[in-house]
């Protein structure tokens, strides 16, 4: 009996820890750039039961096997581009490969180079080209840009310029497998060994000024997987009391009744 109470406990806790994912996605779906969380659940393995005589031998009779409760294997974020929208800021920038959603910004944070889809840029007091939280953007030789001010052109292929010369371009990084990366605050990834990412020369790709890349939160599936992820929590919570009750009964009423 006690083996449902930890089997029941633990499909709770998956369903919880999904819902906290769902939340964190719909609280972030006006977020720039942010790709949505999905949560992978897998069953612990399977036990395979016998029969025990009364002498606590084992005997060959299989009784046959018993599934010990599910948990959240990993959380994966969905690299799928999200929709552009215009914002005729010439700070920011979006990016546009087939939405795959692997081309990613190149930042220093910290003395470390990572990564994002969040182009909503802005110049600070020093002329640098830094994110909303003032880290910098790199360009194709992992420097920071220095501009004169705001009023610059970004074209397609990342290319910064002003007063008609080409000041910088863009470091846009490109990862075969960006389900790898690990996920940071701030929309920012970055690689587990802390090696930097190819540029994207060979992809297909074009920079947008003056446009924002959406997150790709779908809410109405989120609202349904939020909904199912609660049925789920009650059910198991149905089945954990139903247990409570049986060893109460055992406890208080048939023991008495051996007293």
């Amino acid at each position: 009996m006690l083996r449902g109470l930890y089997t029941a406990a633990s499909g709770m806790y998956a369903s919880q820890r999904k819902t906290e994912l769902l939340s964190n996605n719909m609280g972030n779906a006006q977020t720039p750039g942010y790709k949505a969380d999905h949560a992978y659940s897998r069953a612990f393995p399977e036990m395979l039961l016998d029969r025990i005589d009364s002498s606590g031998m084992t005997r060959n009779q299989r009784v046959g096997s018993l599934n010990t409760g599910v948990y959240v294997q990993e959380i994966i974020p969905r690299f799928i581009q999200g929709d552009l929208r215009q914002t005729d800021r010439t700070t920011d920038l979006a990016l546009s490969d087939r939405g795959m959603g692997n081309v990613l910004f190149s930042i220093e944070q910290d003395g470390q180079v990572k990564y994002t889809r969040n182009g909503r840029f802005t110049v600070d007091s020093s002329g640098y080209l830094t994110t909303e939280s003032g880290y910098y953007v790199l360009d194709e030789n992992s420097n920071r840009i220095l501009l004169n001010s705001d009023q610059f052109q970004v074209d397609g292929e990342g290319r910064i310029i002003e007063n008609g010369a080409q000041v910088a371009r863009l470091r846009l990084a490109v990862s075969e497998n960006p389900e790898t990366l690990l996920k940071e605050g701030d929309g920012m990834y970055r690689t587990e060994n802390g090696e930097l990412l190819p540029l994207a020369a060979n992809q297909t790709y074009e920079v947008s000024q003056g446009f924002i890349e959406g997150s790709n939160v779908d809410l109405t599936r989120s609202m349904t997987d939020m909904l199912t992820a609660y049925r789920a929590f009650e059910a198991n919570q149905k089945v954990l009391q139903a247990y409570d009750k049986s060893l109460d009964k055992a406890v208080n009423e048939i023991g008495r009744l051996n007293g």
